[in-house]
């Protein structure tokens, strides 16, 4: 039986279960699920970067948006706080819009 350990998508037991199959599955406790969380997204974000198309770039944004709804309800927050948050360091610092690559500063 192949051992995984790893946080998965909510109906991933009932969609194992229908195809006759058993599994072994464990609910985490708030310290160990958003530790579990980290580590989903920094493979989503892995799985993003070496996406080779739109498409599939898009899939794994879609899962890193879903990663990041789970963390910001963990924190006490929703995501349209985290948008709100986004926002105001857009206005206060900028976006990525223009695509500026910071080169050197001279020291004084």
């Amino acid at each position: 039986m192949p051992t995984y350990h790893k946080l998965v998508r909510d109906r991933i037991p009932e969609i194992i279960q229908s195809t006759g199959k058993e599994l072994k599955t464990e609910i985490l406790n708030d310290a160990r699920y958003i530790e579990e969380l980290k580590k989903k997204l920094t493979e989503e974000v892995t799985e993003y970067q070496e996406a080779t198309s739109d498409e599939e770039a898009l899939e794994e944004l879609a899962d890193v948006l879903e990663l990041m709804h789970a963390l910001a309800k963990q924190h006490g927050a929703t995501i349209d706080e985290v948008e709100k948050i986004r926002k105001d360091k857009a206005e206060k610092r900028g976006a990525f819009n223009e695509k500026i690559y910071l080169i050197e500063v001279e020291d004084d």
